[in-house]
């Protein structure tokens, strides 16, 4: 149990910091469970917390203590919550990502999660244990300004929405075929959800079902997810992505999208028509309802970046006030971005910058540059995705615990490679990386130190391939120094980076054929996942685990312990 005085002491250095007001405990108690759910007409057992998939909403406020109490009531799984985007500073076994910070939750018991919200924003939690969150465990956190604060913009209003795609095979079946000889690919996603709400062709199953509710475009779990608006007034829309797999485009019929926030930072305001957003992203958009306020308008999602024909778009309503919320729009929903047109994606990566007077200057100069390939690959028949040619395995016992008590023998003590053959590689063709291997080994940085990250991407296993990878890093913001195309140059590319007014974030897109360079201050003790938030690709190995000033860790509360090498401590 993490001592009351600790977290006590973290809101008094709060206060101690200008923000002068009075933090609060916020309490929730979920339990998580299965449930027959069909969020596309097409009934699946999924995994809810209260009965609910999104789960509840935390609505909050800078500098509060949240307090989960979450019990697990599913029958035969684990379970383990990521806090997405909350830094835990101070509490760093809270992090909720099992097999790093954290044992899982094991069926039957109940686990309590605290920690303080440092930073207003928009913000997401989501299973973090095998690839859950595509079963439904996932929802939003809000956490508001102090009061008496207000935000560079103005809005009327306040809504959240969470975008998703869907699957009808349950995670157990995904894995065992991402896991077996011959490879069994996923496939693309059999619908897109608006808020937990979507629409799947029944007429399509291949073999037509002699239940009537298996498939059944009347239930009410399937009916369009409707934003009502009044005529006049500004939306301040958090628009959050939690695909298993979709890059994402997300429009509303007619309406500009001011784009003012992006991962908790406020970003410089630019306009746009389709919002391209990656899985983990999380963005806030402003959206006056000045259209014809007679009519109903479309809202939808689209995949990007990948070819799904089968997949229909997500589907929702913008209902303008007082219309009937089931009237729909009386034109047909806008045409989708081309798939496979990067262009405009990456203009967009490009476009965001921190908003002026919000600005936080990165360090001029990094003390270690660290280059991420990232590679699809085999090992002994199985397909991988690698960093450097090193696949990511979680080990048995969790980093935090092996590291604070000295567990050598829990994880491999050589480190992963900083980089990778740059002179010799063609990232434009397929390799064999014949000498790929797997390893749970560490990233060890030097605590206060400043890392550069350099995101390479490269052909996959398929000739002429190049995938999106939207990666993310726990417990840190990381300034975005640039975007490229092509095979990042090390001598020259540094020289264009934007050390003005870079975004900072906590997870960003490298695109196809493309790199990405990241700068952050490794500042707060502790193990921390970096890995590609794609859950089949970090589940196949896409992924690193870094570890800074652990000598400063606290007391590691006994609530986290139990598997591996942790029993009995």
């Amino acid at each position: 149990m993490v001592p009351v005085m600790f977290l006590l002491l973290i809101q008094l250095i709060a206060l101690l910091n200008g923000y002068g007001v009075e933090a609060r405990i916020r309490q929730y108690k979920w339990e998580v469970k299965n449930e027959f759910k069909s969020p596309d007409c097409y009934r699946k057992m999924v995994i809810t917390i209260n009965g609910r998939t999104p789960g509840p909403t935390i609505r909050t406020q800078q500098n509060d203590t949240i307090i989960v109490e979450v019990t697990n009531s599913l029958f035969t799984e684990n379970i383990a919550i990521h806090w997405h985007g909350i830094r835990q500073i101070g509490t760093p076994w809270f992090d909720g990502s099992e097999g790093i910070t954290q044992c899982p939750i094991l069926p039957g018991t109940t686990f309590k999660y605290q920690f303080v919200v440092d930073r207003p924003g928009t913000y997401v939690y989501h299973a973090h244990y095998g690839m859950q969150r595509d079963s439904g465990l996932y929802g939003s956190i809000i956490v508001g300004l102090p009061d008496g604060e207000s935000e560079p913009f103005a809005y009327d209003y306040d809504r959240n929405i969470i975008l998703n795609d869907w699957y009808h095979n349950s995670t157990t079946e995904q894995a065992v075929g991402l896991s077996k000889v011959p490879f069994q690919w996923i496939g693309e996603p059999q619908s897109l959800l608006i808020h937990g709400r979507g629409r799947f062709n029944c007429s399509s199953l291949s073999v037509p079902s002699s239940d009537p509710g298996l498939c059944n475009t009347t239930n009410p779990d399937c009916s369009p997810f409707r934003l009502i608006v009044v005529p006049g007034k500004t939306y301040r829309l958090r628009v959050s992505s939690l695909t298993s797999l979709s890059a994402l485009s997300f429009q509303i019929e007619g309406h500009n999208l001011t784009v003012v926030e992006a991962d908790g930072h406020y970003v410089e305001p630019f306009v746009v028509q389709n919002l391209f957003i990656y899985s983990g992203e999380t963005y806030s958009v402003l959206v006056k309802a000045d259209q014809d306020p007679t009519t109903n308008y479309w809202i939808t999602s689209n995949i990007v970046s990948r070819p799904a024909p089968n997949t229909l778009p997500g589907q929702g309503v913008l209902v303008y006030y007082p219309n009937h919320p089931r009237r729909s729009p009386p034109t047909i929903p806008p045409a989708a971005p081309v798939w496979n047109d990067s262009r405009p994606r990456m203009a967009q990566s490009q476009a965001i910058k921190a908003r002026r007077g919000y600005i936080h200057i990165p360090p001029a100069v990094s003390d270690r540059v660290i280059v991420f390939l990232n590679t699809q690959n085999e090992i002994n028949g199985r397909r991988r995705w690698s960093v450097n040619n090193v696949s990511f395995t979680h080990p048995h016992t969790p980093y935090l615990i092996a590291l604070k008590h000295n567990l050598t023998q829990a994880f491999d003590q050589n480190p992963p490679p900083d980089g990778y053959d740059f002179l010799n590689y063609d990232i434009y063709e397929r390799h064999p990386n014949a000498n790929t291997t797997s390893s749970n080994g560490i990233y060890r940085l030097n605590f206060n130190s400043t890392v550069d990250i350099i995101l390479q991407n490269a052909n996959t296993m398929n000739p002429k391939n190049s995938e999106t990878h939207p990666w993310h890093l726990h417990g840190h913001d990381f300034w975005v120094l640039g975007y490229g195309e092509g095979k990042f140059d090390m001598f020259n590319d540094p020289n264009k980076y934007n050390l003005v007014n870079p975004i900072m974030k906590n997870t960003v897109p490298v695109h196809p054929f493309g790199w990405t360079a990241l700068r952050f201050k490794a500042d707060n003790p502790g193990a921390w996942s970096f890995h590609c938030h794609i859950e089949s690709h970090f589940f196949m190995g896409m992924g690193v685990v870094f570890a800074e000033g652990i000598e400063k860790v606290g007391k590691l509360p006994s609530s986290i312990m139990g598997c591996g090498q942790t029993q009995g401590l």
